[in-house]
């Protein structure tokens, strides 16, 4: 089903600015045209777009984001441990950083109980 640039940017919960941003950067190859030039979004676009913005949203870096943009787009026999390799080591910043952010977390509520401490 086509989607246009707004349907897209609300299914998403995305600007449409931030789709052409992603566009702009090389994120995003081969999004269909109609014959007056607007930008058509298929499921599959969709489904790369939300898979883009899952690792931006998780701190992958714009560098590393085109970089799996380009694996995206090969398709030799080592492509997919190459994907998987990408991927695996965002996991693993992942985690070290809700690890983090659970020390940081244990912190805050240290500091609420004590100042619940001192106000009863």
């Amino acid at each position: 089903m086509p989607y246009t640039p707004g349907e897209t940017a609300e299914r998403l919960g995305v600007s449409i600015d931030t789709i052409r941003y992603y566009e702009k950067i090389g994120l995003m190859h081969g999004i269909r045209r109609t014959s007056s030039g607007r930008r058509v979004f298929s499921d599959d676009d969709l489904s790369r777009l939300g898979l883009l913005r899952c690792l931006r949203d998780s701190g992958m870096p714009i560098a590393r984001l085109r970089r799996f943009a380009e694996l995206l787009t090969e398709d030799d026999e080592g492509a997919p441990a190459r994907r998987t390799a990408l991927l695996e080591e965002h996991d693993r910043e992942i985690d070290a950083k809700v690890e983090q952010l659970r020390r940081e977390q244990e912190r805050v509520r240290e500091k609420i109980a004590w100042y619940r401490s001192l106000g009863q």
